[in-house]
């Protein structure tokens, strides 16, 4: 696989500064499970391989059923999911497709009745670090698969 460049490699002082957001994010108080869902969620949108191996990897490790991993592509559509994680899922949804116009108010009314201010802005952080994750992840990746 031709890889187009190693922004890991070549902007090491931005890589850290986002492990710091991570870091941020993991002692933040939201649930590292619903954190996992979020990531898979996005990266699944986003088509990212890389992300959605390593998260389901992680979500794994920390007690995820497989069920619901496998599920997560139809959450809307399953009983598994709490409606803190579905309001979560939701807003995730939202803030990763943008390419309709911006996140609906019926669906940040809905992550407010589950979350806190400052947990829905711990959430929109965590949707945006996995997002900009996923495309540092897919751009170096996307030569091999265009040509």
């Amino acid at each position: 696989m031709k890889t187009r460049l190693n922004p890991y490699a070549l902007v090491g002082e931005g890589i850290q500064a986002l492990l710091a957001v991570e870091k941020y994010l993991h002692g933040s108080g939201i649930e590292h499970s619903l954190l996992h869902l979020i990531k898979m969620r996005a990266s699944q949108m986003n088509g990212c391989a890389y992300c959605l191996h390593m998260h389901s990897k992680d979500a794994r490790a920390g007690g995820e059923s497989e069920q619901r991993l496998y599920l997560l592509d139809a959450w809307r559509e399953s009983v598994m999911y709490t409606p803190r994680e579905r309001a979560a899922l939701a807003w995730t949804e939202a803030l990763t497709d943008i390419t309709n116009g911006h996140a609906d108010d019926a669906v940040y009314e809905e992550v407010r009745g589950s979350f806190s201010e400052k947990e829905v802005a711990d959430l929109t952080v965590a949707i945006m670090m996995i997002n900009g994750w996923n495309r540092l992840t897919v751009q170096a990746s996307s030569a091999a698969r265009s040509g």
